[in-house]
């Protein structure tokens, strides 16, 4: 088994080893992965924290050795907390790296990292916070930064930010968490899914206070919540339809 570390701010995952396959995520700066195949010039990854799977560019990753990946996949994650950061290099060239990237794995790399970070676990007061700084990023399928972000990727790097993991899918994260049986019950922090007309979770957003959520839908934006799921202030019409809601936290 090989293994790998993202050395460069965001690498593309595909479904596929192509360069115009699907975006199914991102990996960001410090994110750890098993190689599990290599097929010309593209390698298919399983990502340590979410044990997502995706192909990537063979020349976009540090090849590690096993014993390198067991020491650095024991190192607690350490979230860059800007929107946008920069690492410094050997070189003395400036890497960007991205809100939410794991810096923990900077030193190992010869980087080195100045910028403010977090590496415990916050209350929901502090989900919120993260949330809102994503505010109008626009939406990408595949996404994870606040330059292109999907709805699952949004709620799995608020919560990375705050020190709890969530799986990458909507679908995936809907297993976690405890169920609430009404909204009544529900706290700022909490996420709400959301089906499509054949059951599938295809959807999922914060809650916030005064029955409102924030969510990536077009882009990372407000709008209000009811019973029946997300109401649009913008087009004055609901857009998705509640399935149920879950305390992570």
């Amino acid at each position: 088994m090989n293994y790998g570390v993202c050395n460069l701010s965001i690498v593309p995952l595909r479904l596929e080893d192509s360069d115009r396959s699907e975006l199914v995520s991102q990996v960001l700066y410090g994110d750890l992965f098993e190689v599990l195949e290599i097929s010309k010039k593209w390698c298919k990854i399983r990502l340590s924290d979410d044990k997502y799977e995706g192909w990537i560019d063979a020349k976009q990753y540090k090849s590690i050795s096993i014993i390198e990946f067991e020491k650095l996949i024991q190192l607690p994650p350490i979230r860059s907390t800007h929107l946008l950061d920069v690492v410094t290099t050997t070189t003395s060239s400036l890497l960007p790296i991205s809100l939410g990237s794991n810096v923990a794995i900077s030193e190992f790399l010869n980087h080195t990292f100045e910028g403010e970070t977090n590496q415990k676990k916050l209350n929901k007061t502090s989900l919120i916070e993260f949330a809102q700084m994503y505010l109008n990023s626009p939406y990408l399928w595949g996404g994870k930064t606040p330059f292109g972000i999907d709805c699952s990727g949004f709620t799995q790097m608020v919560y990375k930010l705050c020190g709890y993991s969530l799986l990458r899918d909507a679908s995936q994260q809907v297993t976690q968490g405890e169920v609430l049986s009404f909204i009544a019950e529900s706290e700022a922090g909490d996420l709400a899914f959301f089906d499509n007309e054949e059951g599938e979770i295809i959807h999922v957003g914060i809650l916030l206070d005064h029955h409102h959520i924030i969510h990536a839908h077009g882009k990372v934006r407000i709008d209000r919540m009811d019973q029946s799921g997300i109401f649009n202030v913008e087009n004055q019409k609901h857009t998705h339809k509640l399935r149920v809601i879950k305390r992570m936290v």
